[in-house]
């Protein structure tokens, strides 16, 4: 069974994520927030880079998980306007 793990951040129009793929680091990857990530998205020599003030949005079981939880966001914005 393959384990992975998924971290969000948000900063701003950013929004930032890194993963573990069978507990190695997969590396960071940084996203516009109206995009979606790619598994190609992330880099071994990224890190993290989001702000001090950057919204953590937790932490997540796929890939699937995080666009999920970024499309959920979007919506609710839509709404609020």
């Amino acid at each position: 069974m393959r384990r992975m793990g998924f971290y969000l951040w948000l900063d701003g129009d950013s929004a930032w994520a890194q993963g573990t793929y069978e507990y190695r680091a997969m590396g960071a990857a940084v996203i516009a927030r109206t995009d979606l990530f790619r598994r190609g998205d992330f880099a071994a020599t990224r890190r993290p880079g989001p702000g001090p003030a950057a919204e953590f949005a937790g932490q997540f079981a796929s890939l699937g998980h995080v666009n999920q939880q970024l499309e959920k966001r979007r919506k609710s914005a839509r709404r609020a306007r």
